[in-house]
């Protein structure tokens, strides 16, 4: 949708594929993070996109086994918006979608999924789809798979996936806030158990971290043995473990971590989870995906305006955001093995590791994670001209 909004922006011509009728999907990312927030602000859309219903949070603190720990200081960023904010999923795009139809090279295409690729003499030229139960073809200049971690457009398009592996898994679940509760981003470890709590104002997200592969077994014991897990890692939510009737309220996230080898092909380009699914370690993969979109139009806008676009343009895109990207799921590896691997498989209550502790004793230390978190590797900024604003 990003990239879509700025390239009709550039005044490029756009299709924007979306196979559901609506964006009402729920345990999706929310996390918006100070570098999207900046390009809100470049685009001149700050204070417009933060009238949409949003939770700030400017510091994240964990506990580890008795320890509670500060974690990050989003205070110090380089950036006009000094904080994570937490929007659903929907007001962020449909906001996108709004403000890609005021071009008029901009078209949106609800209930439409990608079937397959439309390929003529070894060059992607186009996409097949299911558009309202019909069969429709689509041709373009160039196809970008946007369509996350099970992507179609990468499976049909035959791309290397090399998995990097990832030790855990997630149970999503929702929990009634109070007002007297902690504002801050809440996680808790002890010996093998994970409990992340993110403030949506009015109710708890939660991730409960489980072994990869571990869901099946413990969704054969009674929803009350749950509740008493959660209640032995946060005992101060008393009854509103009652708020969880039965499975039913608990979603499966499976992790994964992986990227393509080659994002791209003649025509084709993937971007986003399509090109790296990253784990939800930090929860930056909007961050990624947005960045991918920014630069994407950055290098593509023109060559796709003046129909003079090469493979060569595709590679430079991959080759401006693969080191970010590698930046980020390394860190999340060494955090996967160094840290959650061992919480999960452990027996004895876990102690914070000194790296961590140092947090607490340095504070401007927590400005490291902070920035790793909020901005990125290599946070990308707008450099499309807007070629014609829109009337009114």
């Amino acid at each position: 949708m990003m990239l879509g909004f700025l390239l009709a922006r550039a005044g490029v011509d756009v299709v924007v594929l979306e196979k559901h009728a609506d964006f009402l999907r729920d345990f999706r990312g929310d996390t918006i993070h100070p570098s999207t927030l900046e390009l809100m602000h470049e685009l001149g859309l700050l204070d417009e996109f933060l009238k949409q219903p949003h939770h700030e949070v400017r510091h994240l603190s964990g506990q580890i086994g008795d320890t509670t720990i500060p974690i990050a200081d989003f205070g110090g960023l380089p950036t006009v918006c000094k904080f994570l904010a937490f929007m659903p999923q929907w007001d962020f795009l449909n906001f996108l979608a709004a403000h890609g139809r005021r071009y008029a090279g901009f078209h949106l295409m609800m209930k439409t999924a990608v079937t397959d690729l439309i390929e003529t003499g070894g060059r992607v030229t186009g996409v097949r789809a299911a558009c309202d139960g019909a069969a429709v073809e689509i041709r373009a200049d160039l196809v970008v798979g946007a369509d996350g971690r099970h992507s179609t457009v990468r499976e049909r398009a035959g791309f290397t996936v090399e998995d990097l592996g990832a030790p855990m898994d997630v149970l999503w679940l929702r929990m009634s806030r109070r007002p007297d509760d902690s504002a801050e981003a809440f996680g808790h470890m002890e010996a093998g158990r994970i409990f992340i709590m993110l403030d949506r104002g009015d109710y708890w997200q939660c991730a409960f971290v489980i072994p990869k592969g571990s869901a099946d077994e413990l969704r054969r014991k009674d929803i009350g043995v749950f509740r008493k897990m959660i209640l032995a890692l946060s005992p101060w939510l008393g009854e509103r473990v009652d708020e969880i009737k039965s499975w039913d309220d608990v979603k499966l996230l499976t992790v994964a971590l992986d990227r393509l080898a080659q994002w791209y092909r003649p025509g084709l380009l993937c971007i986003g989870d399509a090109a790296h699914a990253m784990s939800p370690i930090g929860g930056v993969g909007i961050n990624l995906a947005v960045q991918d979109a920014v630069a994407a139009a950055n290098i593509l806008a023109e060559p796709l305006r003046t129909s003079t676009l090469t493979t060569d343009h595709l590679a430079r895109v991959q080759a401006r955001r693969e080191w970010p990207t590698k930046v980020t799921q390394k860190i999340q590896l060494i955090i996967q093995n160094r840290v959650i691997s061992r919480v999960l498989a452990g027996t004895k209550r876990p102690k914070p590791p000194f790296v961590v502790r140092l947090f607490g004793w340095f504070p401007m230390l927590q400005g490291i994670p902070a920035r790793l978190v909020g901005m990125g590797a290599r946070p990308e900024h707008i450099q499309t001209p807007e070629a014609k604003p829109p009337a009114g």
